[in-house]
């Protein structure tokens, strides 16, 4: 067991404790199968993908498509050179309508994602990959967006004739069949040609990712500041290459990994120094690496200066360009008819168990959505769940166990509910793959992080910071100076020899 917060504790055991339930009409339970035979996934990222191959493997599913809005795989990873041309400030709505395309001549439409040109993971690609396909071993220990995104493609080779690309998922609406079981009609626009077909599922996976509705807090005259100069504020999802905030005066808002990697870039080329407007303070080895100052939020927009008011009463005037690295909001626009609503606000995702199963209609399910995880083996877990619980191998628990679980979890949990502690995800990964290899159920088999994984896990964000320094070269952490030294267990001291670690 790998020690994680007390407060937010992995426990997948529980999913075998209890039968899959539903209501009947005089509100008792009583078990009921699922009938899943046809699957849609939502979604050609890492997570749709492993969705796919997990289900695939249960050799039960007669029909799975796959449902891609672009001309390719790879979800938030498939850079697109040129931004979204839409920007709502302030941006506090899950309602928001989706960025529309964009139309490049002779091509399909784009929908431009969170990359930008210099890019790579944060994460080490020993643990970033999925659990069935290494990275070359001659590839940077942080890999680069383009290496990510050809490593994705080549994920994807024998499932690509189950993907329809180009075309998105207008509505999923729900109904029940003859014998009360679930089904999801799902409408789909073909973008090249206009077409809209509508097909019928027995189960739908919403893959779609959550890095797409920005969020820009709003702040006292944001909305009047914003119109008086247009050109000022931007989101962190339109970044691509400093040079256009060359010798401007800059403020960079938050300072998460994307706030971190972008005020980074942006201060070698703008005026100094750079300020960092943050709630909470950024590690100083990352200020350092910056080369900015740190001030308080800011309070208040001053149209007239074109400038800010910070928290304390400072005022920057004569403001250049303002990046909001305020994140995401989850939003679902093809959902939007089923009751009650997933979202209110965009920062929490209701009606779910364990941050992935829809409570009320089990056969709806969101890999993905937990935040500060390694996304591609989480998601590989999580889609050994649900792949063996729509097969009828794994129960769940009932719908009031399972509603139970989601209330004491929103106490715990608070405002940021879907932000799991540091080792969370290794707490899961490892449970579950023990948990399904103990249930004996036929299917693909999870990943797993061994020791030396889950040391990598504890020391990334300081690796990743010694990568940026010594230039962005190390292809292993032993050259940016972290040496995995594995605990000798005692019933193996003076009686066995080290054995091989992963690296």
């Amino acid at each position: 067991m790998i020690a994680s917060s007390s407060e937010f504790k992995t426990d997948p055991l529980f999913f075998l404790c209890c039968h899959i339930t539903t209501p009947d009409v005089m509100g008792s339970t009583e078990p009921k199968r699922f009938d899943v035979k046809r699957v849609a996934i939502i979604g050609a990222g890492p997570s749709g993908l492993a969705a796919a191959k997990f289900l695939i493997a249960q050799k039960v599913f007669e029909d799975i498509v796959i449902f891609e809005r672009q001309d390719e795989v790879g979800g938030a990873w498939y850079y697109s050179k040129e931004p979204t041309h839409t920007l709502h400030v302030p941006q506090v709505s899950a309602y928001c309508p989706p960025d529309p395309p964009l139309h490049p001549e002779g091509k399909p439409p784009v929908f431009p994602s969170p990359m930008y040109e210099v890019l790579h993971t944060n994460i080490p690609r020993h643990l970033m990959q999925f659990s069935d396909k290494p990275f070359p071993e001659d590839s940077l220990i942080f890999p680069s967006r383009e290496l990510v995104q050809e490593y994705v493609v080549d994920y994807a080779k024998d499932i690509r004739h189950l993907i329809r690309f180009s075309t998105l998922v207008q509505d999923v609406r729900l109904r029940q069949d003859s014998d009360g079981r679930d089904q999801w009609d799902v409408d789909a626009l073909t973008l090249e040609t206009g077409e809209v077909t509508t097909a019928t599922y027995d189960a739908v996976v919403v893959a779609s990712g959550h890095y797409y509705t920005t969020f820009i807090p709003d702040i006292k005259n944001i909305a009047e500041f914003h119109k008086a100069h247009p050109n000022v504020i931007t989101h962190s999802k339109l970044y691509r290459t400093p040079e256009p905030f060359a010798n401007k005066k800059v403020i960079v808002v938050g300072n998460s990994a994307s706030g971190i990697d972008v005020a980074a870039q942006i201060s070698r080329v703008s005026k100094q120094p750079l300020l960092m407007s943050v709630h909470s303070a950024t590690p100083p080895a990352h200020l350092e690496w910056i080369g900015g100052e740190e001030v308080p939020v800011i309070e208040e927009f001053l149209v007239e200066e074109r400038g800010v008011r910070l928290e304390g009463g400072r005022v920057e005037k004569d403001i250049d360009a303002i990046v909001c690295a305020t994140g995401y909001l989850f939003t679902f626009p093809f959902l939007k008819s089923l009751q009650p609503p997933l979202v209110n606000d965009g920062r929490r995702v209701y009606g779910l168990y364990r941050d992935l199963i829809h409570i009320d209609h089990p056969t709806l399910v969101f890999p993905g959505l937990p935040i500060k995880v390694v996304p591609f083996p989480f998601t590989e877990s999580q889609a050994a769940i649900f792949s063996r619980a729509w097969a009828n191998l794994l129960p769940l628990p009932s719908v009031e166990e399972m509603k139970k679980w989601e209330d004491e979890e929103a106490e715990k949990r608070g405002h940021a509910f879907h932000v799991w502690p540091k080792l969370g995800d290794a707490n899961f990964i490892n449970e579950v793959h023990d948990w399904i290899l103990k249930s004996g159920t036929e299917g693909k088999e999870p990943p797993y992080w061994n020791d030396e994984l889950v040391w990598q896990r504890g020391i990334f964000f300081k690796a990743k910071l010694q990568f940026e320094i010594d230039g962005q070269k190390a292809k292993s952490l032993e050259e940016l100076g972290f040496k995995y030294e594995p605990e000798e267990k005692e019933s193996e001291k003076k009686t066995t020899t080290p054995t091989e670690t992963l690296l």
